[in-house]
């Protein structure tokens, strides 16, 4: 049965920002744009009217920004959310009060492919409720985000937790959190599972959108670690970096993900 489009808002302050994003979507048939907004006043209205599916939210905008504007809403009336920033420290605040994602301006089209990917999965599972209720948590502590190192760090919600291997003759169930790394092996992904390894008919690209983004980061096209297994990460020459993992494992990290990798550490 084909679905309706997911009802999207674009909040945004920056015209080109705002247009640029509408014009990604426009390109999609699974999405409907139905308002873009200047600032968070329009934005609180926009969505209290017209109850989107998913809201693209600028953090920084004068007056309101985006966490005011989900303060304002109230758990009750929010959507999906992704935040969108120019500034990576705003990154764990945006997870604290449970966007399904975070956009780090400038951005490319890839990137907001995999943006648009996790929430088109969030909405279809319906985790707007579930971003509710957290948001009422934050809500409750005075509109604060916990301290960090106080925070449980959320259980996945929506995203695999097992992933299914069939081969020869068996069926191989493997937790994701038992998985230190995964590689790209032509239309397939291989596992790396505590040594062993697992090859799992799943492109890196359609992968990636059900795992968790708080646990999983794609170091480089070819290669997504489990953070848990992050060691070190060490400089070479000429801008280039390496990831190490508990094992011993180097992998390349490709340049521009440094500060958001050193962001998603730095809040474990």
């Amino acid at each position: 049965m084909t679905q309706a489009p997911l009802r999207v808002v674009v909040v945004d302050d920056e015209p080109l920002a705002r247009s640029g994003m509408a014009g990604l979507l426009a390109r999609d048939p699974d999405v409907a744009v139905v308002a873009e907004c200047a600032d968070g006043r329009e934005a609180v209205d926009a969505i209290s009217r017209l109850r989107p599916d998913l809201v693209l939210l600028d953090v920084q905008m004068p007056e309101m920004d985006g966490f005011e504007v989900l303060r304002e809403l109230g758990p009750e009336r929010l959507p999906v959310v992704v935040f969108v920033t120019a500034f990576d420290r705003f990154a764990l605040r945006a997870f604290d009060v449970a966007a399904v994602d975070y956009l780090l301006k400038p951005f490319d089209d890839e990137r907001f492919a995999l943006a648009m990917g996790r929430a088109k999965h969030a909405v279809r599972n319906a985790e707007a409720g579930e971003l509710g209720r957290r948001v009422l948590a934050m809500l409750e502590r005075g509109g604060t985000p916990s301290p960090v190192a106080e925070s449980p760090r959320p259980e996945p919600a929506g995203y695999a937790t097992r992933l299914t291997v069939k081969g020869s003759g068996r069926t191989v169930f493997v937790r994701v959190d038992e998985v230190d790394w995964i590689e790209a092996d032509d239309y397939y992904a291989k596992l790396h599972v505590s040594g062993k390894s697992h090859l799992l008919r799943e492109t890196m690209g359609s992968l990636e959108t059900r795992l968790d983004p708080l646990r999983f980061f794609r170091v480089h096209r070819s290669a997504i670690v489990n953070l848990d297994r992050v060691r070190e990460v060490q400089f070479l020459f000429r801008g280039e970096h390496v990831v190490i993992l508990h094992d011993g494992t180097r992998l390349k990290l490709s340049r521009g993900r440094l500060d958001k990798l050193e962001a998603m550490l730095a809040g474990r």
